[in-house]
């Protein structure tokens, strides 16, 4: 789930159009694991300071196609998620019945 700082982000055509593109020129296939990418993530995470820098909002040398696997991999992995909680396909922090390791 997008934290508040970031939800007008988000939600800006800037972001919508960068992050589209961003999908088709790597044909929706996740730079991880070669599945299918559902969303689009920010190597450099975005925080309260850096979000009006388009070179770490919106530039693509920041930006990486994920799986749902793949993204929340990297979140379970930074301690971002709970036991039991994951990411869906449009990013928000969900409860799962089948938690990952």
């Amino acid at each position: 789930m997008a934290k508040d700082y970031a939800k007008a982000f988000y939600k800006s055509k800037a972001w919508q159009k960068t992050q589209a593109a961003y999908m088709v020129s790597k044909y929706y296939m996740c730079e991880n694991c070669g599945g299918v990418a559902r969303l689009v993530h920010h190597i450099t995470p975005i925080t309260p300071v850096n979000i009006i820098e388009p070179a770490i909002t919106l530039d693509w040398n920041n930006l990486q196609a994920l799986c749902i696997d793949c993204h929340n991999a990297i979140h379970m992995g930074a301690a971002i998620c709970a036991k039991g909680l994951r990411f869906n396909s449009e990013g928000d922090l969900v409860k799962t019945d089948t938690p990952l390791l």
